[in-house]
C-alpha cells in the first residue's frame, strides 16, 4: 500500500504522509521517507527532491501541531488527553520536563515513534517559544531527513530487510535511553532527599 502510494503520488505523497504524522494524525511518514530515498535508489525519484518534500513537510507539520497545542492548551489536552493516556497529572511532569529540556527533546523526539507524531503539540501546550521551537524542530528534521533519507537511498532493493533490523535495534536504544533517564531521575531524586 505505501510503495502504491509513492509509486503513484511520488513527492506528494511522501509530503503528505510526513506532514500529517507530524501533526498528530497516524500516518505512516517515517516509512514513506524511506520507501521514497529507496525508489531514489533505484533511480525511479531524485533523492534532493525525496529529502526535501520529507523535510518541508516535517517542519510546517511540526508547526502545525505546535499551533495546535498553543491556542488549543490544557483544554485540549484535558478533554482529548485520557484518549491517549495523558492524564493531567502527566501533562504537568511533561510540561515541567519540557520547560528543562525542551531544545534536547524537540530533536530527540523526531527519531521516537509516539513523540514525533505530539513533538509539536507538546511545545504548544507548554509554551516554548515559537522562534526557539521552529530553531530546533529545524535541526531535528534535517538530521531525521539525513539519516532516513540516506539509509533508504543505500538501501535500494534491500530495504525491507534493513528496516526490520533497524527496527529491531532502535527498541533496543530506546530502552536503554529510558534505563539511563530513569537512573538519572532517581539519583538526582536521592541526592535531593540527602540533602533535605
Amino acid at each position: 500500500m505505501l510503495l502504491g502510494l509513492i509509486d503513484r503520488f511520488g513527492y506528494l505523497g511522501i509530503f503528505g504522509a510526513t506532514i500529517m504524522e507530524s501533526f498528530g494524525i497516524p500516518a505512516p511518514g517515517e516509512a514513506a521517507l524511506i520507501a521514497g530515498a529507496a525508489y531514489a535508489g533505484r533511480g525511479h525519484l531524485d533523492i534532493v527532491g525525496v529529502a526535501l518534500s520529507a523535510f518541508f513537510a516535517a517542519v510546517i507539520g511540526d508547526s502545525i501541531g505546535y499551533w495546535i497545542g498553543r491556542r488549543g492548551g490544557r483544554p485540549l489536552v484535558e478533554r482529548f488527553g485520557p484518549y491517549v493516556h495523558l492524564t493531567p497529572e502527566r501533562f504537568d511532569k511533561v510540561e515541567v520536563f519540557m520547560a528543562r529540556q525542551g531544545p534536547k527533546i524537540v530533536v530527540v523526539a523526531r527519531f521516537v515513534e509516539g513523540l514525533r507524531q505530539f513533538n509539536g503539540l507538546v511545545a504548544g501546550i507548554s509554551g516554548m517559544p515559537y522562534r526557539e521551537f521552529v530553531t530546533w524542530n529545524v535541526l531535528g528534521a534535517a538530521l531525521w531527513v539525513g539519516l532516513w533519507s540516506t539509509a533508504g537511498y543505500l538501501a535500494g532493493d534491500h530495504v525491507e530487510e534493513i528496516a526490520a533490523t533497524v527496527s529491531r535495534y532502535l527498541v533496543l536504544v530506546v530502552v536503554v535511553a529510558v534505563l539511563a533517564l530513569l537512573t538519572y531521575v532517581w539519583v538526582r531524586h536521592r541526592r535531593r532527599a540527602t540533602q533535605a
